[in-house]
């Protein structure tokens, strides 16, 4: 069902997961260590559904969240990977072109806290160097094994600099759609500033969206993170 809302001025609404029709699509990856709740987390945002059950996820998992902000239509494609070693060089080279990262861990395994840096590292080495990165403290609803304070979270969040910091529950849905939100408004503001000040500045490592109609080669070659979206009445069925 449809949510319409403010946020930080802007209005919202989140739309069905198979609307079809975008105006501004971007990348998102999920990464952290296996066991976290990365797709349970990222399929209750997207479906509404808690998976109780759920085997780790092998290689990728594709989802979208679909939101209009303001007049916009926008559609994040979000990579869900996998947290196992085995796969790691494999997945890394998908992570070229995100806009944004999401590094999970949960509140009640120190181990996955602690890996939180190799994530960071991992990211560093594989997606351009302003890649924004939020982090995400997964199960606040078992609170009685929490490991993991809060204020370590947020003070983690500082030391690197993150984008942003919030807990969340797979569970019981608390903050679920809210980190989307949060993520498609700031990337919807990126873009508004990127016209704002116009396109020909310089923007060696930023990559952003580009309407088809106004590109240009030299945009084109720089400006991938953001991809533009089909015009509205026509499918778009690729997951990339």
């Amino acid at each position: 069902m449809d949510e319409t809302s403010k946020f930080e001025n802007l209005s919202y609404q989140i739309l069905n997961e198979d609307y079809t029709e975008f105006d501004l699509s971007f990348k998102v990856i999920v990464v952290g260590n296996s066991a976290v709740g990365k797709t349970c987390l990222t399929t209750k945002a997207t479906k509404n559904i808690f998976l109780d059950n759920h085997q780790s996820t092998i290689g990728f998992e594709f989802f979208s969240f679909m939101i209009k902000i303001e007049n916009k239509i926008i559609k994040l494609q979000i990579w869900d990977t996998c947290g196992q070693e085995t796969y790691r060089s494999l997945i890394s080279n998908f992570y070229k072109t995100s806009s944004l990262a999401f590094i999970f861990y949960s509140i009640t395994d120190r181990k996955s806290f602690e890996d939180i840096e190799k994530w960071v590292k991992e990211l560093r080495i594989n997606c351009s160097p302003d890649i924004k990165i939020f982090l995400i403290g997964n199960k606040n609803d078992l609170e009685e094994y929490r490991i993991i304070s809060k204020l370590e979270g947020e003070n983690l969040c500082k030391k690197y600099g993150f984008e942003y910091f919030k807990e969340t529950s797979a569970k019981t849905g608390i903050n679920a759609k809210e980190i989307f939100v949060k993520c498609a408004m700031i990337l919807y503001k990126d873009f508004l500033n990127y016209y704002k000040n116009g396109r020909n500045n310089s923007m060696s490592s930023k990559s952003t969206y580009i309407d088809s109609k106004n590109k240009t080669k030299n945009e084109t070659s720089i400006l991938k993170k953001y991809s533009n979206g089909k015009k509205r009445g026509k499918k778009n069925n690729k997951c990339c």
